[in-house]
Order: structure tokens, then sequence, then C-alpha cells
């Protein structure tokens, strides 16, 4: 008799004959890569058939196709824990601040990670300095090739860290009663990923997951704008395809010259951006960023990259927002680069008048750079939510709610 326990598997023996040498000779499509991948999060699919699926992808290249990213991330997306919108959304509508062509949803910034210079958590600091301006939707996970990932920074930070791990479809939208920002824990809101977790260790090459996650926001469509970060120049234009096969129409994708997943501190950035046109179709645009491009200096990456422990890292987080760093501190300058590329891309900076709170001037740059984008702009706005102390506001504001939940 069957064991009662043992999970049920399909057999996709026939998908991995096609896969091998030459998929496209056989004619295999996104969809039946991602009707595959999406076995794995019904835990529906053994685990040598797994890792078959995986390598083949990996050696083929598949895996770092834009219409197999985009399938497989919708499928992901399909099977992430689900959210009540409806509720969700009469919480978030009273926060919403539309300005410029930014207009008040939900934004992510987020890398793909395994560039191996280890600097310090860029993107996830430069989410909450947007919090101030932005709603936030970040979309993390623990380290996976670094010392500190987003959430062991977030789980780190002093006074109080932040309990991720209560935040799920149920407490999300106490979340941002509370403030503009929330952290939707992959562990939580992607529980089919525990599936492959031992597949993945034991394999020695990144897989399609590490490029899915980007692309996998729980949130889905109901994100506006998102700027992520590739550790590799090839995958700059797949990964901007996949959003506008995705059906974005807002975003940002860049790569620094040194194979770094941030706009870079040190020399030129690669960019892609998603440009709508005026019959509503969704082209994408190639331009370099340099640091001067920001109105800011070139800093060294072994300035930025202190490659520490996570507690080390949230300490420098909670120095750089209460604002107790040098104006030209590398890393403050490195965040302030990102974060003003972050903004430039959901569109707030579109804006001709400026009243972001006290201490704002109102004086906007209105200075065009590479791509038409007010990057200086992008720097005024980000300095301010660092000075005025907004972004200490909105991240004490975060970890208070998320320490009320329940655990």
């Amino acid at each position: 008799m069957a064991d009662q326990d043992q999970p049920s598997f399909v057999d996709i023996r026939p998908l991995l004959q096609r896969l091998w040498p030459d998929p496209a000779k056989e004619n295999v499509t996104a969809k039946e890569i991602a009707d595959a991948l999406a076995l794995i999060f019904t835990n529906q699919l053994s685990p040598v058939q797994t890792t078959s699926l995986l390598t083949a992808l990996h050696f083929t290249g598949w895996d770092r196709r834009a219409d197999v990213l985009a399938e497989a991330s919708a499928a992901m997306r399909h099977h992430a824990a689900k959210i009540d919108f409806a509720g969700f959304e009469s919480v978030v509508a009273k926060r919403r601040r539309p300005e410029g062509n930014y207009n008040g949803g939900l934004c992510d910034i987020v890398g793909t990670g395994g560039d191996s210079h280890n600097t310090f958590n860029i993107s996830t600091t430069s989410s909450i300095l947007a919090s101030s301006l932005l709603l936030l939707a970040k979309h993390g996970n623990r380290a996976s090739t670094s010392k500190s990932g987003s959430a062991d920074l977030l789980m780190n930070m002093q006074p109080k860290p932040a309990q991720l791990g209560r935040i799920n479809p149920q407490t999300i939208s106490a979340v941002y009663a509370a403030c503009n920002y929330a952290f939707l824990f992959a562990p939580v809101f992607h529980p089919g990923m525990k599936n492959v977790a031992s597949i993945r260790k034991e394999l020695g090459w990144r897989t399609i997951f590490n490029l899915l996650g980007p692309l996998s926001n729980p949130m889905g469509d109901v994100i506006e704008a998102r700027m992520l970060g590739v550790a590799r120049d090839d995958l700059g234009r797949v990964f901007a395809e996949a959003l506008r096969i995705a059906g974005a129409r807002k975003g940002l994708v860049v790569c620094g010259k040194e194979q770094l997943d941030e706009v870079s501190c040190a020399g030129p950035t690669l960019c892609w951006q998603l440009a709508e046109r005026a019959g509503g179709a969704v082209d994408v645009e190639h331009f370099t960023l340099e640091p001067a491009d920001f109105g800011l200096s070139a800093h060294p990456l072994h300035t930025v990259s202190p490659g520490r422990e996570p507690h080390e890292n949230a300490e420098i987080l909670r120095r750089l927002l209460q604002n107790e760093l040098p104006p030209d501190d590398p890393i403050l300058e490195f965040v302030l680069i990102n974060t003003a590329a972050f903004l430039v891309a959901a569109g707030v900076c579109e804006a001709d008048s400026s009243s972001m709170g006290p201490g704002d001037d109102g004086q906007v740059v209105r200075e065009r750079g590479p791509g038409g984008g007010r990057w200086k702009e992008g720097v005024r706005r980000a300095r301010w939510t660092v000075e005025s102390g907004e972004a200490w506001k909105q991240w004490s504001a975060f970890a208070e709610v998320t320490n009320s939940l329940p655990a």
C-alpha cells in the first residue's frame, strides 16, 4: 500500500528530453518551462527531475531568456501567498502621494546579488530613503552570496530590530496603516520555494531562481515602478525585456561596469529603462550613467565594501538614517546615487514644484542628463529624506509596527 504522506509527482520526462541539447529545435516554449517550474511550488516535481530541469535550463542558457523569466516569474507570483488586495487597497489609498509622473503606487528596488563585490546593502537602504516619498513594497531575503542580505540587515537594526517574519498577507495592511514601507520576506510570501531549497544548496551554480527573485514581488501587477540591479551586463536587456513582456510600464535595470548590481559610485553604469510611448507601446532605452551625472564624486568600490556582519552593517545604516555620516561619506553618496535613480524611475522627479516637508527649499533641479532623467533632482530629494529625518521616521514606524504584530 502506498504511503499516504508521499507526494504524488508529475513526470516531466518528455519535456526534459526536448530541453537538451537544443530546446529551440524541439520548439520548447517559455510557457512549458514555467508550467514545469510551477510543479516545484506545489511539491509535485521529484527532486531528481527538479535537478534535471534546473541543470538543463542553466546549461542551455534558457534560464537567461526574457520570455522564460517573464513566464516563470508569473508562475512564481501565482503560487505566492494570497493577499487580499480589496481590503489592502483601502489602506494604501490613504497613503498615496502622487507627484510628477508618479501616481502614488507601490514601488520596489532590488538586485540579483551574486556580484562578489560585497558592497554595503545599497538597495535596501535606498528603499528606506525612498519610502519618504514613495510607497515601498521591498521584496527580499536573507543573504545568499554575501554576509549580510537585506533581511539580515533589517533584523539586526537597533534599537528595535524589524520582525520581518510577522509580515504576511493577513498583517500587511496593518503595516501600511502605520508607514509607507513594507518588507515582503521571501520565505513567508513564497512558501513553495522550500521545496527546492536543499537542491539549490547542493548544485554548484546559480539557478533560474537567483534571477526570478527580483521579478517575483508578490504584489505583482500592483507594483507601479521598480529598479532592478543585475550582476552581469548581458542580463540588463534581458531583464528589461522580461519586465516589458510581463506588462510593466515603469522600470529601470542597472549594472555597474564592474559587473555590479547597483548604480556604481566608482564609474559608469549601464542602464536599460522602460519608456512608454504616446500610443501606449513600451520600448527599452539604453544609456550610461556616471557619478558626475548626479553631481557627486566617484568613490572606489573598496571604500563602500565593508564586507561586514549584519549587525555591523546595521550600525552603518542607523548612523546614515540618523544623519550622522559626513555629507560626502562614500557609502552615503553611493546610497544617494541609487535612491536618486530609483526616484527618477518612479517619476517623482518630473514634478516642477517641490514641497516635501520641513527643510525643503523647493528649488527643483530641472537639469536633465543621460536618458532624459533629472538625476541631480533625485539626489536633492534623496538627501532631503536623510537630513529632514523623514527616512528615520519611516524606518522607526516600520520597526515599531512589525514588533506589534502577532508572533
